[in-house]
């Protein structure tokens, strides 16, 4: 079953068809050549997806739609500017921190992308290049599946069951998002100054930039809210999801006032979709892994794994250079979908730190976001700035081999991931 379900998958996906219905037909086939009832199939897509903390994912995504359309960003922008607008490569010092905020609410790299794109844009244009410019929002992007709360990782925790927490999770992702926000920052700084590209911002008095921190502070104040609430037990993730809806809609409607009625039906729309899609796929890809299920798909991968080696080192270096394969192919939630639940107890089985294992997972397919040819992010870019995809990606390669360096980074000390959240009684 499990070869019959490989094959038409990677047919279907070879000739054009999206992933989602890929994933339907081949588990379709997989069930038919193993002669199951086909009943099961919509069992187990329905047990898939009815689930509370899955509900965070749509949330999430239309707390972001309302904060592109209620004037946060222009908010998030001017503030990210007052503090480091006169660095080399200003602007995009400002992609990258307004990124890191962003993150901070939105939880997606898709969202943080477009959401980045459509407001940075035409502004970083007048300075400098659309190679640079689009290289830097895509990687400050990347930052919203690394920063909590992310999406990314409240599938991996629904597909790895009870040996991961939502919550233990997001803190595992703060001290490596922040440092691979210096480093971003680092970098560009380093790339604007070889190639000379002017100064931008300007010069603002101590007054000022007390005015743009105090205009900011109510956006400033909604990831703490909403992530400190998550983290201290006060609410769950899918309820800090509904809060920072809310909390996005007073914004618009009352603080910036840029918020109207008139564009809700849109935002719900728009979340509604790209929600779709991820439930989709969580539900076709649900009855191909109750499919490896049956052919005990992991406990062989576990003794192949096993046969191969017996270091935990060994192990976690043969999954990482898997998942650098499988993230230039597949979507990454596709990959959750189907891998996690073959590797994470085989992870157990050798004894890794399923806190560590699961950022490390998590971390590794969101860097192939940002890698050809399958990168969605590169998509959004491309489609926003309008330039040629080779182009891109010869720009993003410099902060695709920062952020490999900051997970091997995290491999070799692993305390970067797991002290905090080990700290704070996960």
């Amino acid at each position: 079953m499990t070869i019959a379900v490989i094959l038409a998958f990677l047919v279907l996906a070879v000739i054009g068809m999206p992933l989602a219905f890929a994933l339907g037909l081949a588990s379709l086939i997989g069930l038919l050549a193993g002669g199951i009832d086909l009943s099961v199939m919509p069992q187990r897509m329905l047990h898939a997806v009815d689930s509370f903390p899955l509900m965070a994912i749509p949330l999430f995504m239309l707390a972001g739609e309302l904060m592109v359309r209620s004037g946060i960003m222009r908010l998030l922008i001017e503030f990210a500017d007052a503090l480091v607008g006169r660095l080399h490569g200003g602007l995009a010092h400002v992609a990258i921190v307004a990124g890191m905020i962003l993150a901070a609410v939105t939880g997606a790299a898709v969202a943080s992308a477009s959401a980045l794109g459509s407001t940075l844009v035409p502004s970083m244009r007048k300075s400098y290049d659309d190679g640079y410019s689009s290289a830097v929002i895509a990687s400050a992007a990347n930052l919203g599946a690394i920063i909590p709360p992310s999406n990314a990782m409240i599938v991996y925790a629904l597909m790895a069951g009870s040996s991961v927490s939502v919550g233990g999770l997001f803190m595992s992702g703060i001290v490596p998002g922040i440092i691979l926000t210096l480093g971003f920052m680092a970098l560009a700084s380093f790339i604007s100054w070889r190639r000379g590209f002017k100064l931008t911002g300007n010069r603002l008095k101590a007054r000022e930039l007390a005015i743009r921190t105090w205009k900011a502070l109510p956006v400033l104040l909604m990831p703490v809210v909403v992530v400190g609430g998550i983290i201290g037990g006060v609410f769950t993730a899918t309820e800090g999801a509904g809060i920072s809806v809310f909390y996005a809609f007073v914004m618009g409607m009352f603080v910036t006032r840029e918020l109207k009625l008139s564009d809700l039906p849109d935002a719900l729309f728009r979340a509604a979709v790209s929600a779709a899609m991820v439930g989709a796929l969580i539900a076709f890809a649900a009855a191909v892994t109750f499919i490896f299920t049956i052919d005990m798909v992991p406990a062989r991968i576990a003794g192949l794994l096993q046969s191969v080696t017996s270091s935990p080192e060994m192990f976690l270096i043969l999954v990482m250079l898997i998942l650098v394969t499988v993230g230039m192919f597949i979507e990454s939630n596709a990959a959750y979908i189907m891998l996690v639940p073959l590797f994470a107890p085989v992870a157990i089985s050798f004894h890794i730190d399923p806190l560590l294992f699961g950022f490390l997972f998590v971390f590794n397919l969101v860097i192939g976001m940002v890698t050809p040819p399958v990168g969605i992010v590169l998509f959004v870019m491309s489609g926003i700035t309008k330039l040629p995809m080779a182009r891109l990606i010869r720009n993003i390669w410099p902060y695709v081999l920062l952020q490999y360096g900051v997970l091997v980074l995290c491999m070799l000390f692993p305390d970067i991931v797991t002290a905090l959240p080990r700290a704070m009684g996960y």
